[in-house]
């Protein structure tokens, strides 16, 4: 299955007003939206391997965990089985950087989320970067000890958060 990911900035007053714009965008277009805080995650390559073990566990395997194909790729952005703790991973209220999700890719789709959140195309290092904030935050989330990173490395973080990604399969 196709999918884009773009990155975005937004603010969001009302989560549920935000997510029925978010909704009717996807009715109206027939692609997945999916909004992802960027600071909860380790960066695209993160997404996308949510992504990939949605994608297989729901259209693929058959065996989600969510009855959505959204929930069921914030449950694996999270490396968590537990929607509660999957919607940490999704929208706020505030201003949000989202990594946004459109499956399968649609133009449509993109004109109808520019009117409610700015793309940046801009440069990415911003949107990737791991600091010692950012990283202390990611291992209080997914459980990563120090150790851990100092093993591998502050380089290799992102990895760590990705195996956290794959060994929910081990545990479903």
């Amino acid at each position: 299955m196709r999918y884009e990911i773009r990155r975005a900035c937004t603010d969001i007053k009302s989560e549920a007003k935000f997510l029925a714009a978010i909704r009717a965008v996807a009715d109206t277009t027939g692609s997945a939206v999916i909004c992802i805080d960027a600071d909860r995650v380790a960066g695209e390559d993160h997404v996308r391997a949510a992504l990939d073990h949605a994608i297989r566990s729901y259209y693929v395997e058959r065996t989600p965990v969510a009855n959505s194909f959204e929930m069921e790729t914030l449950l694996w952005t999270g490396a968590t089985r537990q929607c509660t703790e999957a919607t940490r991973f999704g929208i706020r209220p505030g201003r949000c950087r989202l990594f946004v999700v459109i499956c399968p890719p649609s133009p449509a789709a993109e004109r109808a989320l520019a009117e409610i959140m700015t793309f940046d195309d801009g440069d990415s290092a911003a949107w990737e970067a791991l600091g010692p904030k950012k990283r202390a935050h990611l291992r209080a989330l997914f459980g990563i000890t120090a150790e851990e990173e100092a093993t591998v490395g502050p380089e290799r973080f992102a990895e760590l958060v990705i195996e956290r990604v794959a060994l929910l399969e081990v545990f479903r």
